[in-house]
């Protein structure tokens, strides 16, 4: 037994199990940051799981948060604990998978990993020692650090609630629906930072009982839930729907700009009317319509079935992240955290306009001699890594690339590829040119010939330019023109090139749209932070 001595002077006795007590770190430590093969650490409590950045699954890159991974894998929960480190080289093809209300995301290739596992409950004693310097409670229960009336801020979301009040599912399975919708309200953290919600009724006619503006608190809004009174009739849900969507999110009625819209359908049985036509209305308005449905249709009811296929319909996209099924009314508790979940994951919101799914991006690529034909293929792999983050579709983000030296060559443009997999092996066919460097000039092509065809479209555009060293001819003066065209700028040097040069070229604040890494193995670690850097513009752009 060996004696430990405080900062603020208590003394206590240290076990030799304490030489493992886990090191506290933040939901945002990610294993590159720890210095150590294997390490025991403590995640806090209440980490926003929509913000963690994970990257495969059971072995993470070692970019991923330690904490998000922790959660993926089933280690910890929401209220946090201690995690076992252990750190491995790196690897190709880290995968993608959903699990815990944690999405992550596929990654090419990263230079290490790491795996994550539980802690006997020895070391979590050890951890729940007191170490800290802040004086002890005298008695009085401490304030709690949420402040309810701001609300969840990492689930902003401006939700409709379309209930079910046809005969389909009568008055008894009416109240157990209201019961549920309000455990959802009350789990989502509504607040006026948070998420807003409204309900509308469907039946043979719709009826909107209260809209986003009315309630800010989740309080008030299981009282108004509570009062909702039961109408019957047909279910012509489609028709709610299509009335829900045109006339429910309008700034009158308290939507919020560049907040995700969503409708969430509850559906007994199966609708009476078309849905199709509501749901087409709704991803051309931004709305992201999820379907929860309860009691299927038995076999010998299909033939009263409009359209079978409603659901695949009606849904923002017909992925199975949009559709929800509970088998029945009864015993709907242990259903409401995973429809939350689903509902605060805004980087799925796809039919939303959002940074991953409204934005152009270019890249301009240093093709100069001195870069090399291997360099090259780095700086290549890090585009398509970039690219990987978005929802490249034919009405979603677009990618376009330029390589340059002193001459300029398209080597496609944004219309060219409408599929992430096409914009995927197009850069793997781009060809290494070779020769000098004129930024300033290929700037100036970018924004007169890949941006220029698409001045007046929704998306908002993005230029990422990559380049080893000094440029032949002068950069500010393109860059300033391109940024009064309406394109933000980033800029990436490697080895050689000048920090003058990088910020000349950079979007306001140049500090984080500017970036540079010595060596160009060092790209892979920019990726996520480019990522983030064009949400963050994105987002910026419609406040």
């Amino acid at each position: 037994m060996e004696f430990a001595l405080l900062s603020c002077g208590l003394l206590f006795f240290a076990s030799p199990a304490m030489a493992s007590v886990p090191t506290a770190i933040t939901c945002f430590t990610r294993g590159l940051d720890l210095r150590k093969d294997r390490a025991d650490v403590l995640c806090p409590a209440g980490c926003p799981m929509y913000q963690l950045q994970v990257y495969g699954n059971i072995v993470y890159a070692s970019v991923s948060s330690i904490c998000g991974a922790a959660l993926h894998r089933g280690i910890i929960t929401s209220s946090g604990g201690p995690v076992r480190v252990q750190m491995l080289p790196g690897r190709e093809d880290y995968s993608a998978l959903y699990a815990n209300g944690i999405q992550s995301q596929v990654l090419s290739r990263w230079s290490s990993s790491f795996t994550v596992s539980s802690i006997k409950s020895g070391a979590l004693e050890a951890a729940a020692r007191p170490i800290s310097t802040v004086r002890p409670s005298m008695g009085k229960k401490p304030k709690k650090t949420l402040e309810k009336k701001s609300g969840n801020k990492d689930c902003k979301a401006d939700i409709a609630f379309l209930i079910d009040g046809s005969y389909n599912i009568g008055q008894r399975r009416f109240n157990l629906q209201k019961n549920f919708v309000g455990k959802v309200a009350m789990m989502l953290g509504i607040g006026t930072e948070g998420p807003h919600v409204g309900v509308v009724q469907a039946s043979e006619n719709p009826k909107t009982e209260f809209y986003l503006k009315n309630f800010t608190t989740a309080k008030d809004v299981l009282f108004a839930i509570k009062e909702i009174g039961f109408k019957g009739g047909n279910s012509n849900t489609g028709k709610a729907l299509k009335q829900t969507v045109q006339k429910f999110f309008s700034p009158e009625n308290g939507v919020r700009k560049g907040i995700p819209r969503v409708i969430v359908v509850f559906i007994d049985g199966w609708p009476s009317d078309d849905m199709e036509h509501a749901g087409i209305l709704a991803r051309e308005f931004g709305i992201n319509v999820f379907i929860v449905s309860i009691a299927k249709p038995a076999p010998e009811e299909l033939g009263m079935v409009q359209d079978l296929g409603f659901i695949e319909k009606a849904v923002c996209l017909n992925n199975g992240f949009f559709s929800y099924n509970i088998p029945s009314w009864f015993g709907t508790t242990k259903y409401v955290k995973p429809l939350v979940q689903k509902l605060c994951a805004h980087e799925h919101m796809l039919c939303s306009k959002t940074c991953y799914n409204s934005v152009n991006v270019a890249f301009l690529i240093d093709g100069s001699s001195s870069v090399g034909d291997s360099n090259f293929r780095l700086m290549l792999e890090f585009i398509s890594n970039v690219a990987k983050s978005f929802e490249i579709t034919d009405i979603g983000a677009k990618i376009a690339a330029v390589q340059f030296t002193y001459d300029q060559r398209t080597e496609f443009s944004f219309t060219d590829y409408i599929t992430k997999e096409n914009v995927l092996a197009a850069l793997r066919g781009i060809r290494y040119m070779s020769g000098g460097t004129a930024t300033g000039e290929a700037i100036s092509h970018t924004t007169r010939n890949v941006f220029g065809p698409v001045r007046d479209g929704g998306n908002k555009n993005f230029l990422v330019i990559l380049t080893d060293g000094q440029s032949y001819d002068d950069v500010r003066g393109p860059a300033v023109a391109a940024q009064q065209a309406g394109i933000t700028i980033y800029s990436i040097g490697i080895a050689w090139a000048p920090l003058d040069d990088l910020k000349d070229m950079a979007s306001a604040p140049k500090e984080t749209h500017t970036f540079f890494t010595r060596e160009f193995t060092g790209l892979e670690q920019i990726v996520p932070d480019v990522v983030r850097g064009i949400c963050r513009d994105f987002l910026e752009s419609k406040q």
